[in-house]
């Protein structure tokens, strides 16, 4: 055998050697071979490409209940209720106005307002050319969120709107007159007080119960509705002290004299 008849010889063998691994060190290159497999179909006309789908994404741990309110300190809900007719719920922070502030121990106040518009007519229209949303009742009922997986009702609010705004407020035995030159409904201030300790999140229901006219200025079109609305609330982990110890009140940016008193929480 020649020289370079040996040294082929060595470097089959050698190649041979490199071949025979283990089926441990073999898993340690899976992703190159389905890369070199991938490569190989597009190279050979196979179109079909598997991608891996990426592992979900763990909440972050700042914000672990996702919520607009929360991120904004507000938020505008809307529902339609006929064509072109809405009804918008808007809701704000009031005490702590920073609500990363809102903890399972602290006192947690919002205010809220109710308003319809009847994007059919012009904002300035009279009364007589708008469909008229008489607001009969509200209630809001809540369902906790825990680390523990326990639910729990803690915060209910319930009542007559009638009952909360000035007697001289347009009203009928349909509810209160939404969509007047006096406004919708306000309340400015309501308390979420104590929850679970271990609660991360709290979600809001609200229930409006409203009579919706069908013609603007005819009597015999109004229909009867249920508006449901979902607030997803974000709660803290803290002691309470921090919070506890915050003095700053902020105002609604309201007319005051609507709906001072506060109903109480059950």
């Amino acid at each position: 055998m020649t020289t370079r008849s040996r040294l082929r010889a060595v470097r089959a063998l050698a190649i041979a050697a490199a071949l025979v691994v283990s089926p441990v060190a073999l898993s340690g290159c899976a992703q190159v071979i389905d890369a070199f497999n991938a490569f190989q179909g597009q190279a050979s006309g196979d179109q079909s490409v598997v991608v891996a789908t990426p592992a979900p994404q763990t909440a972050s741990s700042s914000m672990p209940f996702d919520s607009q309110f929360t991120y904004d300190g507000s938020v505008s809900l809307s529902s339609e209720v006929a064509d072109g007719l809405e009804v918008r719920l808007d809701v704000w922070a009031v005490k702590p106005k920073r609500t990363m502030e809102w903890t399972s121990t602290n006192e947690k106040q919002l205010g809220f307002a109710i308003n319809v518009y009847d994007h059919r007519v012009d904002e300035k229209a009279v009364l007589t050319q708008k469909r008229r949303v008489y607001l009969s009742s509200v209630s809001i009922t809540s369902q906790t969120a825990q680390t523990g997986g326990q639910v729990s009702n803690p915060f209910q609010f319930s009542a007559d709107p009638r009952t909360l705004v000035p007697s001289d407020t347009l009203r009928s035995d349909r509810g209160l007159l939404l969509n007047s030159f006096q406004g919708g409904l306000l309340v400015p201030t309501t308390s979420i007080r104590q929850l679970p300790n271990d609660t991360y999140g709290i979600t809001l229901e609200f229930a409006l119960n409203v009579s919706v006219e069908g013609t603007a200025n005819t009597d015999a079109s109004f229909n009867q509705q249920t508006v449901y609305q979902y607030l997803p609330i974000a709660i803290f982990t803290s002691d309470g002290e921090a919070s506890a110890s915050q003095t700053t009140t902020g105002g609604t940016g309201r007319a005051p004299g609507w709906g001072e008193g506060t109903p109480s929480q059950g």
